[in-house]
């Protein structure tokens, strides 16, 4: 029997087709995180793979965030499937049970733990040295603790409790446990790229679940020689911190490997640094682990997600149900080929529950928030690049009103109008404005022809950063200097000089210096990068999307991938504001 657990940061990541995707996994059981699909995106082809029997949980409230499947190959098929921890979500028969204490937990809190498309549960039939024995998959995709929302780290702590409950009772009714997927905290520091927090690493409140909830008779440390699988377990496991009922087998089988990580930032490209963590587990029952795991791995080398798939092999053989059970998506009603009611596609939702967290922006796959809590970079304060939609991209920008039209029978202006500060006195046509921007266009071209080498040698440094189009006015007397312009340099002095404006033309010098500065803040385009300063190499120009005072801002920083500070082929600390006022 082989499990594979992989976050797959959307379940559009297979792009070669699921089929095939499933097929190179190579495994009976195959559970994803992070689907981005809720009921009404789901399509047929991702719903039904030949030759596997999927189950799915989808978000209640937002739309293409977060979710879970898991797959099973028709050889594989269970006998039971549930979706979600709290048992609210099932009203079917062939539910698995056995729901532990939720006492701790108020009804609301309940519901909204299983709000999310965070866990779906399929029981099977095995068999173990010639007797049938049960066990439980539990796929998860845990949520994460945004710094900035107290609530979400309660939340998370919530949900391991639950998950943590519900897990030691399926365990307790006599099947064999596996819980697996994104759990969102690395364990020990040999799990983390650059623990700089090492005094109060183990502080953090999810290491310290981790801790209770997974069982260790000794710590592993970096001077441990490797051990023999299952040696640990000789230890006694009255310690209470050590002495739960799980083992993370990946560490089961390799106790002193370090840099084995399943999960790295894509927005400052370490993968290619290996500068990650390692968030994603298969946990398996103390006896299952002993008796029946052979070996458990991590697959790096598979691209396609910010994670990578892990995997778990065991001795035991899988017996396949006759029928899937009920929770499997061919039996929901838009597959099964029966015409439907327009009512069955509407899903009820709670209003009160879900809509103070439609105002949030969604959170992403290991966002860089996640990253500043796990990973802790020097530069935590600032998001580089943009991976998905943000707050700031979401809402109209402050200042900014929405203005009523109103029909007139004047004939429409040109383009060159709406870049132009509102004058009081004299007030060109359209043609003469056209007229104006074509000739300083011309002019700007023949200037720029003079210095053909410096602009084309400028014009690649600057092809490989986005251009700042917005539009940049200055006063008169800045027009007249050229002091506005990036290049200030002699010929682009004079030549401003010459371009001052006849009183034949009928246009003010206010107006005429808006319209070069203008023409010239589009053309001219961001600044050049500076080289960084250890390697000598050109910058990349970012931009600040965290809410706050910098926001919008833009700055350079080393264009190599981010990794530890040792390593000489990783980013350095370069770091400089683009000065607007060049």
């Amino acid at each position: 029997m082989k499990i594979v657990t992989w976050n797959i940061n959307g379940i559009r990541t297979f792009r070669g087709g699921i089929k095939n995707a499933l097929d190179s996994l190579d495994a009976d059981i195959i559970c994803v995180q992070e689907t981005k699909v809720t009921r009404d995106l789901l399509d047929e082809r991702t719903a039904i793979v030949d030759g596997y029997n999927s189950y799915f949980s989808f978000s209640r409230g937002r739309s293409g965030y977060s979710g879970v499947a898991t797959y099973c190959k028709d050889s594989a098929t269970p006998f039971a499937a549930e979706e979600g921890l709290t048992g609210l979500l099932t009203n079917h028969e062939g539910a698995v049970g056995c729901y532990g204490d939720q006492t701790e937990f108020c009804s609301e809190e309940l519901q909204l733990l299983d709000n999310e498309g965070r866990a779906v549960i399929t029981q099977h039939r095995i068999m173990c040295q010639d007797k049938e024995q049960t066990i439980t998959v539990i796929n998860v995709y845990c949520p994460r603790a945004d710094p900035e929302k107290p609530e979400r780290k309660q939340f998370k702590l919530q949900f391991y409790k639950l998950l943590q409950s519900r897990a030691e009772a399926i365990l307790k009714d006599g099947s064999h446990v596996i819980v697996l997927g994104d759990v969102n905290t690395s364990h020990r520091q040999i799990d983390h790229c650059d623990p700089s927090d090492i005094d109060d690493f183990g502080e953090n409140p999810g290491r310290k679940w981790l801790n209770g909830f997974l069982h260790s008779g000794r710590r592993e440390s970096e001077e441990m020689n490797e051990q023999e699988p299952g040696e640990e377990f000789e230890v006694s496991s009255t310690d209470p911190i050590h002495s739960g009922k799980f083992v993370d087998t990946f560490r089961y089988f390799h106790p002193t490997r370090t840099s084995a990580f399943t999960c790295w930032s894509t927005l400052t490209g370490a993968r290619q640094t290996n500068y990650g963590t390692r968030i994603d587990y298969i946990f398996a029952d103390c006896q299952l682990a002993k008796e029946q795991f052979v070996a458990a791995d991590i697959r790096p080398e598979v691209e396609g997600s910010d994670h990578c798939p892990v995997w778990g092999q065991l001795s035991c053989s899988l017996l396949p149900s006759s029928k899937p059970p009920p929770l499997c998506t061919r039996y929901l009603p838009e597959f099964a080929g029966k015409q439907q009611k327009l009512s069955r596609f509407l899903v009820k939702v709670d209003q009160k529950s879900i809509q103070p967290e439609q105002r949030d922006a969604l959170p992403g796959s290991q966002e860089e928030e996640e990253r500043r809590e796990n990973l802790n970079p020097s530069s935590a304060g600032i998001v580089f690049g943009k991976k998905r939609l943000l707050t700031s991209d979401c809402v109209v920008p402050k200042g900014k009103k929405t203005k009523t039209v109103k029909t007139s029978s004047k004939p429409q202006g040109s383009l060159l109008s709406f870049f132009k500060p509102k004058l009081t006195n004299v007030v060109p046509s359209p043609e003469a404005s056209v007229r104006q921007c074509e000739k300083t266009l011309s002019v700007d071209k023949g200037t720029s022809s003079q210095n053909s080498q410096k602009a084309s040698t400028t014009s690649e440094i600057r092809s490989s950063v986005p251009v700042d189009t917005e539009p940049v006015y200055g006063s008169q007397q800045q027009c007249s200097s050229g002091s506005t312009t990036e290049e200030s340099d002699k010929p682009m002095k004079t030549h401003t000089t010459h371009l001052t404006p006849q009183p034949s033309v009928g246009c003010s010098d206010t107006k005429k210096g808006a319209s070069l500065v203008f023409w010239k803040s589009v053309l001219c385009g961001p600044p050049p990068p500076p080289p960084c300063k250890v390697h000598g190499e050109p910058c990349v120009l970012r931009t600040v999307k965290k809410e706050g005072p910098n926001m919008g801002k833009q700055f350079f920083v080393c264009a190599r991938p981010q990794g530890h500070a040792s390593n000489p082929e990783a980013r350095c600390n370069f770091f400089a504001w683009v000065d607007k006022e060049k």
